[in-house]
């Protein structure tokens, strides 16, 4: 995602939008009438800020949410959220002991990594608004719903959707089944246009630079439409812990390539450079998921709350998560540890980079963008939070993540291009998140 955009303040932002929903509702109201009507409100808010090692990404994302109670059951949800990003990200050619230099992807000017660096795009930059609003309420007495739309916009990126969940109690509510859905249709515009597939990168300062940079282009902007769907099964075994199981899957179609990222391609496996390709995905792709949470309330009022994600695709990936948290309460304040473990396997259309003979075996996917590769990651973060009552809250959450690349190709094949996890990218991140309830 690249943008020129300016920067807009986030507080300017917030402000802004708080005015909005606070004169939309309230205008014209006595003073009593209006107390009463801030009673059938909740607002949340928080800021968050996102900070990768070595001078990559950096992102602030603030949020606003204002909820209108109907009754216990019956609300309307308003969210706004900003997002801004700068910094450097890997374009996914390998470090090489020459000094490389690439074409930006606009095709306007090119940047030069020196020997020996992970090759970082420094151009990164935008900024992200995004709406939601969702209606929830009960059909009869063991029936209820939920609905809503959404739409972001930045500066190559847009989404616009929405989403329905019906849910049936069962049990004197003890039991909830929901199915849930959502759609979401999305156009990307990349900056310079749309890569072809496993087209050359044109070479900077050439002679044919602008008829090949143009041969390497196809329109100005692609789509791709995202599916979801999720059942779920919540029960509350007894006064003190519940669980829930869901199944979801995910369809997604069309344009599904990183329009920003490259391959590096060498005349043999650990060989000379020889230049670079723009990666190319699936145009489909099918995700599912199982998860399971279970929560347990101790005596005192501490929590218990782990987690267990596996998820599998057709693109040859599979994952596990698993997440616990103990949230210790004392008066009205709470500590909440977190540990957070995670594993993928690469897809099967990942490589660290190709060789020239397997580019002329005319593949269909080729991509090495490093987060669809093999690692491993860990987050340890920690919350804390002082409660006034029951609707009034302040938390911060500080967290770790640190993410490990594993070897890949070390079977030493003849078709594979091994590489060392030393010479793949590695990432440690730090998230604060500052926030609050009322």
């Amino acid at each position: 995602m690249k943008s020129d955009t300016s920067l807009t303040r986030p507080g300017a932002a917030l402000g802004a939008s708080l005015a909005a929903i606070g004169c939309a509702v309230l205008q014209g109201l006595p003073n009593q009438a209006m107390a009463g009507e801030l009673e059938n409100w909740d607002f949340d808010a928080a800021v968050l800020q996102y900070t990768e090692s070595n001078d990559r990404v950096e992102a602030t994302e603030a949020v606003l949410g204002a909820t209108r109670n109907f009754d216990s059951e019956t609300s309307l949800n308003f969210k706004l959220t900003l997002d801004t990003l700068t910094g450097a990200s890997p374009n996914g050619a390998m470090p090489s002991d020459q000094p490389q230099t690439f074409t930006r992807p606009s095709g306007r000017g090119s940047y030069t990594v020196e020997a020996g660096d992970l090759p970082l795009d420094d151009t990164f930059r935008d900024t992200r608004y995004t709406g939601n609003i969702q209606w929830s309420a009960p059909l009869g007495r063991d029936w209820s719903y939920s609905g809503g739309v959404h739409y972001s916009t930045e500066h190559d990126y847009e989404s616009r959707g929405g989403n329905a969940s019906l849910s049936r109690y069962f049990n004197n509510k003890n039991t909830t089944v929901t199915l849930a859905t959502s759609l979401s249709l999305d156009v990307l515009t990349p900056e310079g246009g749309v890569p072809v597939g496993l087209s050359a990168m044109a070479e900077p300062g050439s002679g044919s630079f602008s008829v090949d940079f143009d041969a390497s282009r196809d329109g100005k902007e692609a789509d791709k439409q995202v599916t979801d769907v999720i059942f779920g099964v919540t029960q509350i075994i007894n006064r003190r812990s519940l669980m829930q199981f869901n199944y979801s899957l995910s369809y997604n179609n069309g344009y599904l390539t990183d329009p920003y990222k490259i391959v590096s391609v060498y005349d043999t496996a650990g060989g000379t450079l020889q230049g670079y390709r723009y990666e190319q995905r699936p145009d489909s792709r099918l995700k599912q998921a199982l998860f399971w949470q279970g929560k347990y309330q101790f005596d005192g009022g501490d929590i218990l709350d782990g987690s267990y994600r596996f998820l599998f695709d057709d693109w040859g990936m599979t994952s596990h998560t698993v997440d616990a948290r103990y949230r210790w309460r004392f008066g009205h304040q709470y500590l909440e540890p977190q540990v957070r473990w995670y594993s993928q396997s690469a897809i099967d259309a990942y490589q660290p980079y190709v060789t020239s003979a397997q580019l002329a075996d005319d593949p269909q996917a080729l991509t090495a963008d490093y987060r669809l590769g093999d690692f491993d990651a860990w987050t340890l973060g920690v919350r804390y939070g002082y409660r006034f009552d029951e609707k009034t809250e302040l938390y911060t959450r500080l967290a770790a993540y640190r993410q490990m690349p594993r070897d890949f190709g070390s079977d030493n094949s003849s078709d594979t291009t091994p590489a060392d996890a030393g010479d793949l990218p590695e990432m440690t991140a730090v998230m604060l998140t500052i926030g609050g309830r009322f």
